[in-house]
């Protein structure tokens, strides 16, 4: 594969365009021909030339047959687990998970009769949670928010002989650190609205696969609705340019930034796959090209004292989401992972302490003080 400087910029070539423009032009039509009409690019769908075409690129990145972008990353993750699995099914999860996911599961499977579980991020437990009805088996890695890893190629070896579908959400280490479709697995998803996006201002999501899946996932996305508009899909493609810009930038702030809180007084641990104290390190470094821009780590503080590191950060920002070139803070407890019960998400791991640092492109050393200032008054 060529460098991903180049190929986020000509992701499919050089555009050609009749107007000779070099930015892709913006179709708002909703109505398509739809005689069969062999000139036509993006025939028989319900949306937008703009939805597929961003589609493909990212296709093209993460080194799959085809994609589609979609109104949310829960619309990419709900279009492809339901294109999948029916009545009667059974779904492994992996345990560590965005906590939206989690709600699709317990909220929404019951209705539809399909049967879940949840498996560690152990090739053993996930062997442990096969039944005859599996269908399909679910993870995200890194995960969200304790980094956690899964070992992709041997999953999908488990997966593929048994004969069940595999489905991996890329988001945080983004095509520019990770690739699971050549480690085997089927299904790639993406909240596009993080680093794809790049600028927390850009809700959208994506689904990359095989050609042979395009069908099925698109009968499956008309059903439910996730359009996303031409000019968000205009908005997606020129932020996939930078993304191996700003997702290299990201990746090195990051790990200067574990680096430097796993030697500061103060903090308790540090959860990022780039400290060999990881215990996924080795596992990461077999399936990663960059380790990310997402970290998360416990400050050593007496209860009711967080809102005050929070409050003296001048630099980095409380705020949901995470992804962009603004470095943001947040507790999972209270914001990706409020849904859950404390009960449920002590046994994740994820205690009230924890906070999980989205990395932006900023000076490392400026953040770092930034947060040795904050925890210094929080103390």
């Amino acid at each position: 594969m060529e460098d991903f400087d180049t190929l986020c910029v000509h992701p499919l070539g050089r555009n050609v365009h009749p107007s000779g423009s070099v930015a892709s032009p913006i179709y708002p039509s909703a109505a398509y021909d739809y005689t069969g009409n062999e000139g036509l690019r993006y025939p028989g769908f319900y949306s937008t030339y703009n939805q597929l075409r961003t589609g493909e690129i990212i296709a093209k990145l993460e080194g799959g047959e085809w994609g589609v972008t979609l109104s949310s990353g829960m619309a990419a993750i709900s279009t492809a687990i339901l294109s999948f699995v029916q009545q009667g099914d059974h779904v492994i999860f992996a345990a560590d998970l965005y906590g939206g996911t989690m709600a699709l599961a317990e909220q929404e499977f019951p209705k539809r009769g399909i049967a879940f579980s949840y498996a560690g991020n152990t090739m053993e437990s996930f062997r442990a949670a096969l039944s005859g009805t599996t269908k399909l088996i679910y993870l995200e890695t890194p995960a969200n928010p304790l980094l956690g890893i899964v070992p992709l190629k041997q999953l999908a070896e488990l997966a593929r002989a048994n004969g069940i579908m595999t489905i991996v959400d890329n988001t945080f280490a983004s095509p520019i650190n990770q690739h699971p479709i050549a480690h085997g697995i089927d299904i790639v998803v993406h909240s596009g609205t993080k680093f794809l996006g790049g600028h927390n201002d850009l809700p959208f999501g994506a689904l990359v696969t095989a050609e042979m899946h395009r069908e099925k996932i698109l009968s499956t996305a008309k059903m439910y609705g996730g359009s996303l508009s031409a000019q968000a899909c205009y908005l997606a493609e020129r932020s996939l340019k930078t993304l191996a810009l700003r997702v290299k930038k990201q990746n090195e702030n990051a790990m200067y930034l574990a680096d430097y809180l796993s030697g500061l007084a103060g903090i308790r641990s540090v959860f990022y796959p780039g400290l060999p104290s990881h215990p996924n390190h080795v596992i990461a470094k077999e399936q990663m090209s960059g380790f990310g821009g997402i970290l998360s780590f416990e400050p050593d503080l007496n209860a009711g004292r967080l809102p005050i590191f929070l409050k003296n950060l001048s630099i980095i920002q409380p705020a949901l989401s995470l992804g962009g070139v603004e470095s943001l803070i947040c507790a999972p407890a209270e914001t990706s992972h409020r849904g859950l019960t404390s009960e449920k998400r002590r046994s994740l791991g994820i205690n009230d302490h924890l906070l999980r640092l989205s990395v932006g492109i900023e000076n490392a050393s400026e953040l770092a003080s930034d947060l040795q200032h904050a925890l210094a008054k929080a103390q």
